[in-house]
């Protein structure tokens, strides 16, 4: 189903239906509101202990791989151009986890995996406003760093969640169905997005080393390491496989953004954006049979 919705958005793309502005359109359409209510519909569910000793694990988990990337990214690509030491080094520890993680989550393990996956991704969403901006620009302010988390359309529609799976309150029917409904177009729009970019991949120019080895870095190696360790110790296999499944997303639109608004290699960040959102096409359905 996932090869088939980023099947029509390449075709959309290529006929001209979808024009070039259509990507920034259909990512703050997905962000600003639709995967906002996909997270609160999932969290719209009967709470209970094991739910709450869930969100603690998923929760350090989440910040222990984030440690993780942080090394990785600054002990991998010493040996590259500083343009390109940047794009590399984002684009390790900011995933497109929650854009992309998400949908597969939920279409993996159902809305509790979809729940499970939006409180993995808050230490992620406080990297990437972080640590994450500072390798393009100097360090933003605690201030900036703090606003930028909390105001985040997908954190604020956790708060949301949470409180309605604290307080067991049910919000009138006519609501609660417009919210699962937008939030159903959640995997529908994401893929077709997906598309969109795929379908401007020239096959010629992905066959770069540096790139190659931050394809196998963070689809393979990071997720691997993961995998690993969550088997090692006694971890719930829904959240062991959401984190895996999260860890080996693709890097993020935002690095070519950021690559390109700051003087990075934008072409090479680019391609990396590109390339690894092809291939997890591939890894990411191996690694659901791993799981």
């Amino acid at each position: 189903m996932l090869f088939l919705l980023v099947a029509a958005g390449v075709i959309l793309r290529k006929l001209g239906i979808l024009p070039d502005s259509a990507k920034q359109v259909l990512t703050d359409l997905v962000i600003d509101l639709i995967l906002p209510c996909n997270i609160i519909s999932s969290f719209l569910i009967e709470f209970n202990l094991d739910i709450l000793k869930g969100f603690a694990a998923i929760l350090l988990i989440a910040t222990l791989i984030q440690f993780g990337c942080l090394i990785i990214a600054n002990t991998f690509y010493n040996k590259e151009p500083d343009r390109r030491k940047k794009v590399l080094q984002y684009g390790t520890v900011c995933s497109n986890a929650g854009f992309m993680g998400n949908p597969i989550a939920e279409g993996v393990y159902g809305a509790e995996g979809l729940m499970y996956a939006s409180i993995f991704l808050v230490p992620q969403r406080i990297v990437m406003w972080s640590a994450g901006v500072s390798y393009f620009t100097e360090s933003p302010d605690r201030k900036t760093v703090v606003k930028k988390v909390l105001i985040h359309p997908c954190i604020v529609a956790v708060y949301i969640g949470l409180f309605f799976m604290f307080t067991q309150i049910s919000m009138p029917v006519f609501l609660e169905n417009t919210i699962r409904n937008v939030g159903g177009c959640t995997t529908t729009v994401s893929m077709i997005l997906i598309g969109t970019i795929l379908a401007e991949v020239k096959a010629g120019s992905i066959f770069d080393k540096g790139i190659m080895k931050y394809t196998l870095i963070r689809l393979f190696l990071i997720p691997f390491l993961v995998f690993i360790c969550c088997r090692l110790f006694p971890v719930r296999p829904m959240i062991s496989g959401v984190s895996v499944l999260l860890t080996g997303m693709p890097a993020g639109s935002t690095t070519a953004i950021l690559a390109a608004k700051y003087d990075g290699d934008y072409i090479f960040a680019t391609k990396c954006v590109v390339v690894t959102t092809l291939l997890s096409l591939v890894t990411i359905p191996l690694w659901c049979m791993v799981l």
